[in-house]
């Protein structure tokens, strides 16, 4: 879910934080990616038509194998190193979210089986796509996908997104991909959202960056956190009656929670009960990652050619002309060197490339310029300087 409200209530009082970016602009950057959000992506999308899901011939889904090769192609081919990061365990405060999640699907199952008697097509996508499931399975297939490509995969010992955080806050990545906001509540210093979008939604990139959210809202990390919690979160329930912009004006006001609660009118806004607010403060504060000192050595190697072929061609049906040509692909963007920010594509990091000063004259200056030449011509035995750009003659 994320953080309720906050991509609006941002753009309505901190817009400078985010930027609209160009898919190829990331060309040399390490990107750590939610990967079970983009799997989640890939089985709603990919292959789908109603309830029918894309299958091999022993039935089992290949939604996600086919969405993680191809847009995992795209993105090296845009110069692009991925670094996926799978989920561990969810922390105990996520239970009760999770299990909303579980119902809210068996009443679409239940809504599905109904569209279905119906022969209502309209509401058999509709339901359909609200009962999927990312299952241990679909991430065992990917890691291993991504692996026979030459992908570094990271296990993260809870939360994917605090995983991908910690990694950009160790600069062992330049941000992070995902779609839920909670990244930035995490504290990534840039954050990415669109990036794992097909190419025909034609969505740019949005970069969002940490520090200007907390400048634009004129606020510290810890009342961000604060404000995040009183939206609306995964840790806890939210003050209904409180939205975003009634949140981001009591933090302004009251500085914490502590003081809101203390000042809150209780006649008005009905506080939940075991409302455990500090809990979630201190997952966001202090979540569960791999300490800096022990994040593993992230490396890009070849594709594994007769690996991926064996495992979806052999095993899971895939056409093998279409996944030879996507090893080629995998092995052309490998060895892209001299293009922007790297020099070896698979070997050095990315350094931005510096603006030049503008050279321009100014109409002034060429002017001035114009009525010197002619005051040199005019005299006898001048000579005319140089031209821009041209070479002086060393003596």
């Amino acid at each position: 879910m994320g953080i309720k409200g906050l991509t609006k209530l941002l753009a309505d009082n901190a817009p400078s934080c985010m930027k609209e970016t160009k898919f190829e602009g990331y060309f040399g950057r390490k990107i750590a990616i939610d990967a079970s959000m983009s799997i989640y992506q890939f089985l709603i999308v990919v292959g789908r038509t109603g309830s029918d899901m894309l299958t091999n011939e022993a039935g089992d889904v290949t939604s996600h194998l086919q969405g993680m090769f191809t847009r995992t192609i795209r993105i090296l081919e845009a110069g692009i190193k991925p670094v996926y990061v799978f989920d561990g365990k969810p922390p105990d405060l996520k239970k009760e979210e999770l299990a909303k999640r579980y119902a809210r699907r068996d009443d679409a199952a239940q809504g599905l089986v109904e569209a279905v008697e119906a022969g209502d097509q309209v509401d058999i996508e509709k339901f359909s796509k609200r009962t999927v499931k990312v299952t241990k399975q679909h991430n065992e297939d990917c890691r291993k996908l991504l692996r026979l490509m030459g992908v570094p995969v990271v296990e993260a010992p809870s939360e994917a997104e605090a995983e991908c955080a910690a990694l950009c806050k160790a600069d062992k990545v330049f941000a992070v991909a995902s779609e839920d906001m909670d990244s930035l509540t995490f504290g990534s210093p840039v954050f990415l959202r669109h990036l794992m979008e097909p190419v025909a939604r034609k969505l740019p990139v949005m970069e969002f960056s940490t520090a200007k959210v907390l400048e634009g809202l004129e606020l510290t990390m810890d009342q961000f956190i604060d404000m995040c919690i009183l939206c609306g979160c995964d840790y806890c329930d939210s003050i209904k009656g409180i939205g975003p912009q009634s949140a981001l004006k009591l933090i302004r006001q009251h500085g914490s929670l502590e003081q809101i609660l203390e000042n809150l009118n209780k006649s008005k806004y009905q506080i939940p009960e075991n409302w455990n607010y500090k809990e979630a403060r201190r997952l966001f504060k202090e979540p569960l990652v791999t300490p800096a000192e022990e994040m593993p050595e992230l490396k890009w190697v070849a594709p594994d050619e007769e690996g991926l072929k064996k495992f979806l061609v052999d095993e899971n049906g895939f056409n093998l002309e279409r996944i030879s040509k996507g090893i080629e692909k995998i092995k052309s963007a490998k060895n892209k060197s001299s293009q922007g920010r790297l020099e070896s594509f698979f070997q050095l990091s990315a350094a931005p490339k510096r603006k030049e000063p503008d050279t321009k004259e100014t109409p002034a200056q060429k002017k001035a310029k114009g009525k010197a030449a002619e005051k040199a011509k005019g005299k006898p035995g001048a000579k005319p300087g140089p031209k821009a750009g041209g070479r002086t003659k060393m003596k």
